[in-house]
């Protein structure tokens, strides 16, 4: 089949049935419903802009296996050209939805690449099967073009305890039994953003297992309406009928999450990748670089994203004429080498590339997990400018409907323009604008997203601290300024006596 378009992706929504859940309402027409139906014709957009002559060859490519065109995010890098062209997917993608949806299909496509490109992890724990199935699964999303959300943590219920310390034997998902025709789950996994909108899920873990955590230490992937499986979501930040004048943003990009609940699932031999393996469950990451290759996504979606936001605080700034002040000039210059920064730093790590015993071509890790550092700081600083510059404006705002009444539409012009030049009208939604992205719910999942989306930032810190030492166990350059400084010392020393003879 190959590359799907936006007609083909809603078919599939219309055509599946999970069991979601919000609101205390079961959602029997996800298509349909209005918190839905929006997110969902933006990702059409971005399957149609797959077959759009302007980025197809940008994006996609001919697949060597099948002759079919694929998706670039389904590319295994080999050298740095490759990781350019996947790159290229991740930009167009994340413009299209200002880098505002983090869990687009290409983030998990890059992932289970990772594991198909390194299918020798999964057999060494399972004989030939578990490599067969990862490989097998991964033409199977590829060639079919479908879209993954994933379940990689556990619930928030006791974290000073493992899995199996757990006061309820399954709080956390777990293997009940093993059946002729495969496992039966039980359990609880989060966080599976978009999973009402997507067409398969994927599980796997953090690597956090402990001796006893043996049943909980899974991998397997499921149709997202497998029976048993129920979808929690979250409550909304918008309803879904919000007028798009008002809520630019939040009126489209709303990017559900949702607790995944396994009421006793089946899941099929063929669909199993890990089965009761704490070892395989820890070494997960380290060994098949599904923490690194999603990373590359990652750090261009949130170039995109900070990018965004830093074009609205400038145009905000601008719109009211206090972008000649001093101290309005020094916070957007920080928003603007902030940019900058986040730039260079996916540019290096592509330059930088390495390429594994499997051929594989693996962006550096260090300029990778340096973005994955600063953004979880600098987005909440970024959103923090813009509430300062945007200030009582961003709390005056009146709606389009005002505009368009033409009792008071005469003081909305005169009332709410901006500096010269800048219409009334303009302003008011420029400001709207900021507002959804720094003030709504909807902007304030944002900034909670990025804090978290790779995991405790402070954990993840205090890994790469580790990682460099371990990398770096000595200091040359310091040993060699010590040596320096003592041999002079030295012969300063032989000098003064000699001189003093």
């Amino acid at each position: 089949m190959g590359i799907r378009t936006g007609a083909d992706y809603i078919k599939g929504v219309k055509a599946r049935n999970p069991e979601v859940w919000l609101r205390g309402e079961r959602i029997t027409d996800v298509y349909h419903h209005p918190v839905f139906n929006q997110p969902i014709k933006e990702m059409a957009k971005l399957y149609d802009m797959q077959h759009n002559p302007k980025y197809q060859n940008d994006i996609t490519h001919i697949c060597e296996e099948t002759g079919e065109r694929v998706n670039n995010s389904f590319l295994i890098p080999r050298d740095g050209e490759d990781l350019q062209k996947r790159r290229r997917v991740f930009e167009v993608w994340a413009e299209a939805t200002f880098g505002l949806m983090g869990r687009t299909p290409d983030f998990l496509n890059v992932v289970l690449t990772s594991f198909a490109t390194n299918d020798w992890f999964f057999r060494q724990y399972g004989e030939d099967r578990y490599g067969e199935n990862i490989i097998n699964y991964y033409r199977y999303i590829r060639d079919n073009d479908l879209f993954l959300t994933h379940a990689i943590v556990n619930p928030q219920n006791d974290r000073s305890k493992s899995s199996h310390e757990q006061e309820s034997e399954y709080s956390h998902l777990g293997v009940v039994r093993e059946t002729e025709d495969g496992l039966i789950v039980r359990g609880s996994k989060m966080l599976a953003t978009l999973a009402p909108i997507t067409d398969e899920v994927i599980i796997y873990s953090y690597p956090s297992f402990k001796p006893g955590d043996e049943k909980f230490a899974v991998s397997f992937a499921l149709p997202i309406d497998a029976p048993g499986l129920k979808i929690y979501c979250r409550e909304e930040t918008q309803d879904g009928k919000r007028s798009t004048w008002d809520h630019p943003l939040a009126s489209r990009f709303e990017e559900m999450d949702a607790v995944l609940v396994f009421d006793d699932v089946l899941v099929p031999w063929d669909r199993v990748f890990i089965n009761q393996n704490v070892e395989a469950g820890n070494l997960l990451y380290p060994k098949t670089g599904a923490n690194l290759q999603p990373s590359h996504q990652s750090a261009v979606r949130g170039l995109a994203k900070i990018s965004f936001v830093t074009d609205v605080t400038c145009a905000i700034a601008d719109s009211i004429g206090v972008d000649g002040f001093l101290n309005v000039q020094n916070q957007l210059s920080e928003l603007i080498q902030g940019v900058e920064t986040i730039r260079a730093l996916v540019r290096t790590a592509e330059r930088e590339y390495t390429i594994t015993e499997q051929g594989e071509a693996l962006p550096n890790i260090v300029p990778l997990e340096t973005i994955r550092g600063l953004l979880p700081n600098m987005y909440p600083r970024a959103i923090e400018i813009l509430q300062t510059i945007g200030a009582g404006g961003l709390l005056m705002s009146p709606t389009g409907a005002d505009f368009m009444n033409p009792e008071i539409s005469e003081d909305m012009n005169k009332y709410y323009s901006g500096r010269a030049g800048i219409s009334s009208e303009k302003r008011v939604r420029l400001f709207k604008l900021a507002w959804d992205l720094c003030g709504e719910a909807f902007g304030q999942r944002l900034v909670q997203y990025e804090r978290y989306y790779s995991g405790d930032p402070v954990r993840k810190m205090g890994m790469f601290y580790n990682v460099h030492k371990r990398n770096n166990p000595s200091y040359p350059r310091v040993e060699r300024a010590l040596e320096e400084s003592l041999l002079m010392s030295e012969e300063y020393q032989k000098s003064s006596k000699e001189l003093s003879k």
